[in-house]
């Protein structure tokens, strides 16, 4: 194949969501704000032997996640606040005070999204910690409504960085995607974007492309694809002609399909064998140790790919007193993987709020004074899993429409001769091209 352009894939695995029309999503929200007032149908829980809502000795929050569906699911997140409240309750409770975890399966569905909001609202809980939704839209304006912080979402939408009572731990979708393109600019061909045709999927064209632009790279080529779908031989043959579609460097595709990333790569190894040999360069957030091991290990895909994600590694042992929590409180469970990086900004998330509770101290613990005390400067230490964490009314990333933005750090690992390990230089800072990305 001498002078043929080869193809590096970059797998984008950032979850999304069905699609909707303006108008179907003006008509969800109507139907959520008349729905307020009726019986809500979304599954929830709470920890076995607590009860009742945030008294003198109790404090209830709710986390949510969807489960059981056809697209994303994070089974782990919801999983392990009940773990953690477990192991809190057992040693004392938060500054004397029991921590009462209700849990919510969001469905993967914008009127889940909403009965969930609606029932933290109706149980009283003082935040919502450490979740997972696409549909901002649906959730944000009941607790909005009521007051409740939403503390250390997943970061699949941007609007989780623009809502005053959202406190995001992470970078979600706008530091791994801008920072990626930034990354790819200096030595990738012409870019192809594959991604689901949905509401969140409509949001990394634009992420990726700042990126790029900033890196000096033209846009990439956008080509959208069912979500839910058994095979994507289709999308998989159109990016490869588009990544190939001009001499020079070797070009780039990027599958952003979430779960189903894996789904992808299996009818892109099929679509290649008409294209020149590629390899796998940078994946988000979407493989690990076992993925790789599946794939083929040195053999596969990944190899000679870096893995982009929000933390260190599993390995590292700053995750140490995690993995303590679930081997204690959640040993066997399956759905609480430590690698996993639900999991691992539901651990996150509940290190704030057991932060802003240890600062009310004996005061009164509601959804408001959680917020006072979250917007009141407090600086919460992480164990160096996130840069310290401060939330402001104007942050560094105000000017590029993120102004709850806080932590814009993005590790990289490696696949090496089948291994996952930490790249040499493996944490970015993509504060500077955040602060200058221009967002369509």
């Amino acid at each position: 194949m001498t002078g043929r352009r080869r193809t590096r894939t970059i797998d984008v695995s950032v979850p999304t969501a069905p699609r909707r029309s303006a108008r179907r999503r003006r008509a969800l929200l109507a139907a959520g704000a008349l729905a307020a007032g009726a019986s809500l149908t979304a599954g929830c829980s709470a920890v076995p032997g607590v009860t009742g809502g945030s008294g003198s000795d109790t404090v209830t929050v709710m986390t949510w996640a969807p489960d059981g569906t056809k697209t994303t699911n994070k089974p782990g997140m919801p999983a392990l606040a009940r773990a953690y409240a477990r192991w809190i309750n057992a040693n004392g409770g938060i500054a004397g005070r029991k921590l009462n975890v209700l849990t919510c399966n969001e469905a993967n569905d914008s009127v889940a999204a909403g009965d969930c909001a609606r029932r933290a609202v109706k149980e009283g809980v003082v935040a919502v910690v450490g979740s997972y939704s696409q549909f901002s839209d649906s959730f944000f304006p009941p607790l909005e409504g009521a007051g409740i912080p939403y503390i250390g979402g997943y970061g699949v939408t941007t609007t989780e960085f623009t809502r005053a009572q959202s406190y995001p731990v992470n970078g979600g979708q706008p530091a791994l995607l801008v920072g990626l393109g930034k990354e790819l600019a200096s030595h990738c061909g012409p870019v192809s974007l594959v991604r689901p045709d949905s509401i969140a999927g409509d949001e990394l064209p634009g992420l990726l492309d700042a990126g790029l632009q900033a890196g000096g790279h033209s846009r990439a080529h956008d080509e959208m694809a069912a979500e839910d779908a058994t095979e994507y031989s289709a999308p998989a043959d159109r990016a490869l002609r588009q990544a190939t579609a001009a001499p020079g460097k070797k070009g780039c595709v990027i599958p952003a399909l979430g779960e189903r990333t894996s789904t992808f790569m299996d009818s892109f190894r099929r679509s290649r064998e008409s294209y020149p040999p590629v390899r796998t360069d940078a994946v988000l957030d979407s493989v690990d140790q076992t993925v790789v091991d599946a794939s083929g290990g040195a053999s596969g895909p990944y190899e000679g790919s870096y893995v982009t994600g929000w933390y260190p590694v599993a390995s590292d042992p700053r995750w140490e007193p995690m993995k303590k929590v679930i081997n204690k409180e959640a040993f066997g469970d399956n759905r609480v993987d430590p690698a996993d990086p639900g999991v691992q900004t539901t651990w996150i998330a509940y290190t704030v709020l057991r932060a802003a509770l240890e600062k009310i101290g004996s005061g009164d613990v509601t959804a408001d004074s959680v917020r006072r005390t979250l917007d009141d400067g407090l600086r919460v230490d992480t164990g160096g899993l996130t840069p310290p964490l401060q939330w402001r009314p104007s942050g560094p990333f105000t000017s590029a429409g993120f102004a709850r933005l806080v932590n814009a750090e993005v590790t990289l690992q490696m696949v090496r001769q089948g291994r996952l390990i930490a790249a040499p230089k493996d944490v970015l800072d993509v504060t500077r091209t955040l602060q200058n990305a221009t967002i369509d």
